[in-house]
């Protein structure tokens, strides 16, 4: 499953996931966070070693230098912090960028595990207890056919959106010099 804090980024997808789940399986909910959690920190963890890899001259490859720039300044005033905000919030923010420019920056990376780590369990764990709370109501909404057809087209769209900036990223690759 691919979580918005990696470089393919699926909005909604794993926040979707410990909905329905918890909302389905409402006595083991509290099984899914942790879960999704480490699916979640894995992805950040590679999308974090990317950016560590590409260092701060292969940044501008994967993020606009005004976003860089304003990143950078975020994390220097507020540093962990600045990643704990990001962590907790919900799509669309775009969190890939953050994730990045701290491994570009050197962040941390214990502390960066850790912080990110813990803010989207504390993100995944209230999602969960919502849904459990409100779970028949979820679980009815979801099985509108109007929903349904507005989760199909929004999905449609981020696979082309995906497969455009999966065709951007390696065009870009492949002028760079080796």
């Amino acid at each position: 499953m691919v979580d918005s804090s990696q470089v393919c980024v699926v909005p909604f997808g794993i926040d979707a996931l410990v909905v329905v789940l918890a909302a389905t399986y409402g006595e083991i909910f509290w099984i899914f966070p942790p879960i999704v959690t480490a699916v979640s920190l894995a992805g950040a963890a590679l999308t974090y070693q990317i950016g560590r890899t590409a260092g701060d001259t292969g940044l501008p490859l994967f993020v606009a230098p005004r976003h860089r720039e304003r990143i950078k300044a975020r994390l220097d005033r507020m540093g962990s912090g600045a990643l704990a905000v990001a962590a907790l919030m919900p799509p669309p923010f775009p969190l890939t960028p953050v994730l990045l420019t701290c491994g570009a920056l050197g962040f941390d990376r214990r502390r960066f595990l850790l912080v990110f780590g813990m803010m989207r369990l504390i993100r995944f764990s209230a999602e969960g207890l919502l849904a459990r709370h409100y779970g028949s109501q979820v679980l009815e909404a979801l099985q509108r056919e109007s929903l349904q057809t507005a989760v199909t087209a929004i999905t449609l769209v981020g696979l082309a959106a995906a497969t455009v900036t999966g065709a951007v990223l390696w065009s870009r690759m492949r002028l760079q010099p080796a």
